[in-house]
């Protein structure tokens, strides 16, 4: 089967457009008149104590480190700087995520890595206490996610339709190998039986070293108008992540924190509206080899600062 890339082309133009058109189910915030930009997160470091990275396009971009990247968060870690990777990549726990940096160049320990994937299985376990007894979910995901980490019990999804309808819910984790095949068994599946669906990373997209992928986000906006179905989203730019990303961070004032990213959808909205500054980066990610002005201007979403690299 064809997986969806093979069919569409991902443009950073038809990303922000499809950003747009979901704009309506997306928190608000409150942003500066402008922008104030700066070379990179050292001329940051005396303004802020605590650094949330984006992964994708501000520490790397697929299996690449960004090359100014892991000096970068040396250095202000060597300072003494609070620095945390906010990352909406949900298909591994963290403890992958952090082997993954380490072999990039990047030293975090496992505390200071929130992914939205732990932002999703703190909403099962606190809605869903019982569920591994009572309720069996299907879930998108590679086959390497080791879905027995997660606080229920599931099944990966794969080609038969006997399975989408036997599940009581479904999981949306990563679509690196989904295929239409597989979202059209989804859809009409919950045609004839709306479930609720809980969305691991709200992305539309991510960066790789030379293309776009599509994410969970983009295809669990297609199940949005069949009645009867609730999306759950957990990431970037939902308040879930940033609430467990600043959990013990209480005494820090808001000011005092920075989120850093590639994209104007999730990271700078999302940190806008949880009340901490933000920074956008602009030749890396999502608006590589492009003027990000207009990008700006047309959707309103103004980060405090903008620089090209980390």
């Amino acid at each position: 089967m064809k997986t969806y890339l093979e069919k569409i082309e991902v443009t950073s133009q038809w990303a922000f457009e499809r950003y747009e058109a979901i704009r309506h189910t997306l928190p608000t915030a409150n942003f500066p008149k402008k922008s104030i930009w700066v070379d990179g997160l050292a001329d940051l470091a005396k303004d802020f104590d605590v650094f949330l990275l984006d992964a994708f396009g501000v520490l790397n971009l697929g299996q690449t480190a960004i090359k100014s990247a892991p000096a970068a968060v040396h250095t202000l870690q060597s300072a003494g700087k609070r620095v945390m990777v906010l990352t909406n990549g949900a298909s591994l726990p963290a403890n992958e995520t952090q082997i993954k940096l380490k072999q990039l160049g990047f030293k975090f320990a496992l505390e200071n890595i929130v992914a939205s994937r732990d932002a999703l299985c703190r909403g099962l376990t606190e809605s869903f206490p019982l569920a591994q007894d009572t309720t069996l979910w299907g879930v998108m995901a590679r086959p390497d996610s080791q879905l027995d980490t997660l606080p229920i019990d599931s099944i990966a999804l794969a080609n038969d339709i006997k399975l989408f309808d036997k599940v009581s819910g479904f999981i949306l984790l990563g679509a690196s190998c989904w295929t239409e095949h597989q979202q059209c068994l989804l859809m009409q599946s919950l045609l004839q039986n709306p479930r609720p669906v809980w969305v691991g990373n709200p992305d539309l997209v991510a960066p790789n070293e030379h293309r776009f992928s599509l994410e969970p986000g983009y295809f669990a906006h297609q199940l949005s108008p069949i009645n009867g179905v609730t999306l759950h989203f957990f990431g970037k730019p939902f308040s879930n992540i940033y609430q467990l990303a600043c959990a013990g961070l209480e005494s820090i004032p808001k000011q005092r924190i920075l989120m850093v990213g590639d994209t104007l959808h999730t990271d700078i909205l999302g940190g806008a509206a949880h009340g901490v500054k933000t920074a956008l980066v602009t030749d890396h990610g999502l608006f590589a080899k492009h003027d990000v002005s207009p990008y700006i201007t047309q959707s309103g979403i103004v980060p405090d600062y903008i620089m090209a690299s980390p």
